[in-house]
């Protein structure tokens, strides 16, 4: 598997192109497209072949990368794990139903 330089790649990607780019298989792609998550476009007839822009899919990496950023800072942030906060994990304290 070659994988081809940006200026190299037309405006239209085909999904398999996506995928290599992705480092994953075809039905992640095909899966991403049909979720709506990343978007895409069929050319020619409405059963016609699926395209992904590549400024789309600069977009849509750019947004996985921030969704990426905001889970990791949340994960390490001040009160990320409140249970542990607590101390209900020590042994003297338990976590009671309240009444």
């Amino acid at each position: 598997m070659t994988i081809r330089r940006a200026s190299e790649l037309g405006r239209f990607l085909t999904v398999a192109e996506v995928a290599e780019i992705l480092a994953v298989d075809v039905t992640v792609v095909d899966s991403l497209i049909r979720s709506g998550e990343l978007p895409a476009i069929r050319v020619g007839q409405p059963s016609g072949p699926l395209r992904v822009e590549t400024t789309q899919l600069d977009l849509w990496v750019e947004g996985q990368y921030a969704e990426t950023r905001s889970s990791v800072g949340f994960e390490q942030g001040e009160f990320a794990n409140v249970f542990e906060l607590s101390g209900a994990d020590a042994p003297a304290r338990r976590l009671r139903a309240v009444d």
